[in-house]
């Protein structure tokens, strides 16, 4: 298993747009992921950056580190955003590896803590993530808030 930053091998961007795009995006986000994730390669600012789980050749996996992911705490950044592991790989500490590669991005840029927003209590306390409150997104719904410190080891 390898994770690849999209950044340092725009080749992916293509397969990285319709894989992350297959998982995460509505008919009506389509855009907002392709216009993202094809920008984030070319763009001399930290963020974003998106990541794609690779197991011989096949994407397995994605993540993203972006400035804000749809919620109400635009006063904190980067989020770790679009994690997803393909159902047959979990159970195997594969969202390890996508955490990890956002996480050293995040501290590589000066960063000292990183944040996700989610409804999936328990796993990323694993992690070291603290739950820091709950957080507002547009279309009415909330999630909570974990913060990890990027000096911290997972």
């Amino acid at each position: 298993m390898k994770v690849i930053s999209v950044r340092n091998q725009p080749e992916m961007v293509d397969s990285a747009i319709s894989y992350i795009q297959s998982k995460w995006a509505s008919e009506q986000s389509m855009a907002v992921y392709q216009d993202c994730i094809s920008h984030s390669i070319s763009t001399p600012s930290v963020l974003p950056r998106w990541y794609i789980l690779m197991d011989q050749g096949s994407i397995i996996g994605c993540a993203g580190l972006i400035t804000n992911d749809f919620i109400s705490r635009m006063d904190l950044y980067p989020w770790i955003c679009a994690i997803y592991v393909e159902k047959s790989y979990r159970g195997q500490n594969l969202g390890r590896l996508l955490i990890e590669a956002a996480i050293a991005d995040a501290k590589e840029g000066g960063f000292d803590n990183c944040y996700l927003c989610t409804d999936h209590v328990g796993y990323y306390e694993k992690f070291g993530f603290s739950n820091i409150g709950i957080g507002f997104h547009p279309w009415g719904e909330t999630s909570s808030i974990y913060q990890i410190s990027t000096q911290r080891n997972i």
